[in-house]
């Protein structure tokens, strides 16, 4: 894979998951930031920093990403979120508008 094809995203504890630009632009916020010419920093680097999300959140995103892609045509399939990790998770989705 190519470093132009991925993007890194580091969580509040600097944890970093090198994901797929495509199942990054899942998100909007992320889209907007890694495409917004010379408005980010983030364009120019390839990584977004979290610093309010936290490794466990970050990395259910990042599961999540890749299942919305899979899953975007529309085959009914549940995503699984564990209890304990709703209220962050909506929160960062909020954010993140996912």
């Amino acid at each position: 894979m190519n470093k132009d094809d991925t993007v890194k995203l580091i969580s509040a504890e600097g944890f970093e998951f090198v994901i797929d630009k495509k199942a990054a632009m899942v998100s909007q916020t992320i889209r907007n930031m890694l495409t917004s010419p010379g408005s980010f920093s983030e364009t120019q680097l390839g990584q977004v920093t979290f610093p309010e999300i936290s490794t466990t959140i970050l990395e259910k995103i990042c599961q999540y990403f890749y299942w919305s892609m899979q899953y975007a045509s529309g085959k009914e399939t549940e995503f699984h979120i564990e209890p304990e990790l709703t209220l962050e998770l909506m929160m960062a989705a909020n954010y993140l508008h996912t």
